[in-house]
C-alpha cells in the first residue's frame, strides 16, 4: 500500500539552539515560537503541554 504524498502547504521554520546549561535556550525557543504563533498565526502551547517534549 503506497503512502500519501506529504504536501508542505504551511509555512515552517526549524530552530536549533546550542549553549550551555542554564543559559536561556529554552527560554527564547518559546519566545520566539510565542511571537512566530501571534505574527503569522498558529497556537503556542506550554512546554508542559507538549506529548512529546
Amino acid at each position: 500500500m503506497a503512502k500519501e504524498k506529504f504536501e508542505r502547504n504551511k509555512p515552517h521554520v526549524n530552530v536549533g539552539t546550542i549553549g550551555h546549561v542554564d543559559h536561556g535556550k529554552t527560554t527564547l525557543t518559546a519566545a520566539l515560537t510565542k511571537v512566530c504563533s501571534e505574527t503569522w498565526g498558529g497556537s503556542a502551547r506550554a512546554f508542559d503541554q507538549i506529548d512529546n517534549a
